[in-house]
């Protein structure tokens, strides 16, 4: 099982709030963290709120490796 840094939840939030996007990288990611059973709540509620915002139109899902340009 893939080990999560501790920050990588909310980096992760700031990333796609920023970009509006959610890359493969990104589901890799929160794919990663929904597996980890010592997620804390703070991070369950980040990726809801990413989870909302992407069936209301809010965020957009990509098939970009990365953001990054």
């Amino acid at each position: 099982m893939p080990l999560l840094l501790p920050s990588a939840v909310s980096e992760l939030f700031a990333e796609v709030t920023t970009s509006g996007r959610v890359t493969i990288a990104d589901r890799y990611g929160l794919m990663a963290a929904l597996l980890d059973e010592s997620l804390d709540d703070e991070a369950r509620y980040s990726i809801d709120r990413l989870l909302r915002a992407v069936c209301r139109g809010r965020v957009q899902i990509v098939n970009e490796l990365s953001a990054v340009i």
